[in-house]
């Protein structure tokens, strides 16, 4: 286990035999770190928190940190990050709260860009990207393969569907819906079915052009969403895609972007 002599690693820390401490990192109590897990320097690491395996952790990033949260009283909430991520320069990831479930989780194969922040009880699933500086309110859940461009700021308890992309530099605050491509200048809005993204994770055109078809009802023809609805489930065949669509538009208590 390669541990730089700079690195200052808390006794109660489990480390696994072949991760790597690089220089000038600081682990606190109760973390602990998983297989081939690589930390480069400079890195903040504090507990409760469980990292996987195969992990890089790049220079000057902070996990399991107390959140910003004035709620928050030393619960012993926890953070979770699973195997396989990529966590770039200056990421902040906070522990979770009582309020909002005692954890903040990380799934596998995400690629959090440099400056990215996640608040407490985030819930990052798996395979996700997520631009530089992308900006992360408490509660926020985001779904596998979704896509968040750079300098985008997402609302508390708001939900990004999984397959959607989010442009850059917009403000989420309503739900994003699943398969998407949605972004907003001063109002935020769906611009059809997330093409490219969805045939790059292998999406046959009979899944693509039902989705887009439902798409153009829900923003395009000046119906409201009840008579989008009905149209859709009318017109359009019911792929899994279209049912999860319509699904999650049941589901929004705080609305989606239309």
């Amino acid at each position: 286990m390669p541990i730089h002599p700079t690195a200052i690693i808390d006794p109660k820390t489990v480390i696994a035999a072949d991760a790597e401490i690089g220089p000038y990192c600081v682990i606190g109590p109760n973390v602990t770190i998983g297989w081939r897990t690589r930390l480069m320097s400079h890195i903040v690491l504090e507990g409760k928190l469980t990292i996987g395996a195969d992990n890089i952790f790049f220079p000057f990033c902070s996990c399991g940190v107390a959140p910003q949260d004035k709620k928050y009283r030393g619960e012993a909430s926890e953070t979770i990050i699973g195997n396989g991520n990529s966590i770039r320069e200056f990421v902040t990831i906070h522990r979770g709260t009582e309020g909002g479930g005692m954890r903040t989780v990380i799934g596998d194969g995400n690629l959090l860009m440099a400056y990215v922040h996640i608040a407490h009880d985030v819930i990052i699933q798996n395979h996700t990207i997520l631009a530089n500086g992308v900006t992360f309110a408490g509660h926020v859940t985001v779904e596998d393969y979704a896509n968040v461009g750079g300098l985008s700021a997402i609302h508390q308890f708001c939900r990004i569907g999984k397959h959607s992309i989010v442009g850059s530099r917009s403000v989420i605050k309503q739900n994003v819906l699943p398969f998407s491509q949605t972004a907003s200048d001063h109002e935020a809005k769906v611009y059809g079915a997330n093409r490219v993204g969805l045939q790059r994770s292998g999406f046959a055109p009979e899944a693509i052009e039902p989705l887009q078809n439902a798409f153009r009802l829900l923003s395009n023809s000046g119906l409201n969403t009840s008579q989008a609805m009905a149209r859709i489930e009318e017109e359009i065949p019911q792929t899994p895609e279209v049912k999860e669509l319509l699904e999650f538009i049941r589901s929004s208590e705080r609305g989606f972007v239309k």
